[in-house]
């Protein structure tokens, strides 16, 4: 940590001591990470905060200015020799000599084991369908009015999530792609459905946009997976416009689709192999269990593009309200996802934004297709194992 930033991000140190202490994981915060009064690190139950400690598998050597920072931490990987993260829920005592060691992990070998001081809730599904629906829309707006919306712009892709985040806040709507692309038809169709044309930024890429962008978004997240890349591009490029138009923070609509039931592997449970669950309701359950590593990649992004992202549907209250949703309520019997926020989005966004499909960020914007085609003209074909990771990690090596 550095002199300058503060003990702890998303609330205040007492208030999580508090959290701590009564081991509540939802006490009506939007996720906090940082040092507790006693001295202690911690990171909220869903990792909305990321936090990284030093680890010990790195070289050092006598004097080295690597040896001072053994017991460090900072919010940002970049400021640690070989950081690793603090996993979600956990406290971890960077002074105590007598807790058990681990071999291996988010602390690294012979590094002092976290402690577990949240888990998720895992409450019975609400009885009644329209009521836990009025919930979920009471705590969507108890969440917004808790936001301060100064110097605050939207990432907006017309999608019903960004939507219903856009309705809150009298900000400008920034949509990320190319020309022709999906997101930026859909958020020009959104906007003029809300009446909000005249807030709606559009930031038309070119490839150069992409190729400038792919060794900064790499370094930043310490990832060249192809995935990864392509969700934190228009993230990064966003951001960066935002930045450059004044704008301190961005608002976004993560979050949704784990907690709400938007993934295709969540609508198929249980036959779809990639989720365990034998339930709709338990198979969104394993992709809530994502969100730390997820939220790690685009708060980094955001902050690296100079913007601090603000995250109003993973409000403590909104997540409550989801993991009261019944397995219809996530995904109904025709098989349309996330019907609880839909409904809910009703009050907030017109019909046509609420019920609308949209495809992920990373397609919707071009940015997928014009990365996979910058690889293969810096000579990594599809045939290749991965080709667009390997272009990846030689432009970080650039």
């Amino acid at each position: 940590m550095t002199p300058e930033e503060p003990a702890m991000r998303g609330t205040s140190p007492k208030t999580a001591a508090r959290a701590v202490a009564a081991q509540d994981p939802l006490s009506g915060t939007r996720g906090f990470a940082g040092r507790l009064p006693d001295g202690r690190l911690v990171r909220d139950v869903l990792g909305r905060q990321p936090i990284f400690v030093e680890g010990s598998e790195r070289s050092r050597s006598d004097g080295d200015e690597d040896d001072r920072n053994r017991g460090d931490w900072a919010f940002s990987p970049g400021d640690l020799s070989d950081p690793e993260p603090l996993p979600a829920g956990h406290v971890l005592d960077l002074d105590r000599t007598d807790s058990v060691r681990t071999d291996s992990g988010p602390t690294g070998s012979g590094q002092i084991a976290p402690e577990r001081v949240f888990s998720l809730p895992d409450p019975p599904p609400a009885g009644d369908d329209r009521e836990a629906v009025a919930d979920l829309r009471g705590a969507l707006g108890e969440g917004f009015n808790s936001v301060d919306s100064g110097s605050l712009a939207v990432a907006f892709s017309g999608g019903v999530d960004s939507a219903v985040v856009a309705s809150a806040f009298d900000a400008p709507l920034y949509v990320v792609g190319f020309p022709e692309s999906h997101d930026v038809a859909a958020a020009r169709r959104a906007a003029r459905l809300m009446g909000r044309e005249d807030d709606l930024r559009v930031v038309e890429l070119d490839v150069s946009d992409v190729e400038r962008a792919v060794p900064d978004v790499a370094r930043t997240t310490g990832r060249s997976n192809a995935m990864d890349v392509q969700i934190a591009l228009p993230l990064y490029l966003a951001g960066e416009r935002a930045a450059a138009d004044g704008f301190d923070r961005l608002a976004v609509g993560q979050g949704a689709d784990e907690l709400f039931g938007g993934y295709a592997k969540v609508a198929r449970a249980p036959e779809d192999p990639r989720v365990e669950a034998e339930t709709v309701r338990g198979a969104a359950r394993e992709v809530v269990a994502t969100l730390p590593d997820q939220l790690e990649r685009d708060v980094l992004t955001l902050r690296e593009a100079g913007v601090e992202p603000v995250a109003p549907l993973l409000d403590d209250r909104v997540i409550r309200a989801a993991l009261r949703l019944s397995g219809d309520l996530l995904v109904d019997s025709r098989g349309e996802r996330k019907k609880a926020f839909r409904l809910a989005a009703r009050e907030f966004v017109p019909d046509g934004v609420a019920f609308r499909e949209k495809k992920a960020v990373q397609y919707g914007s071009l940015v997928a297709r014009e990365l996979d085609r910058l690889a293969r003209q810096a000579g990594f074909k599809r045939r290749m194992d991965d080709h667009v990771s390997q272009y990846v990690a030689s432009r970080v090596e650039d």
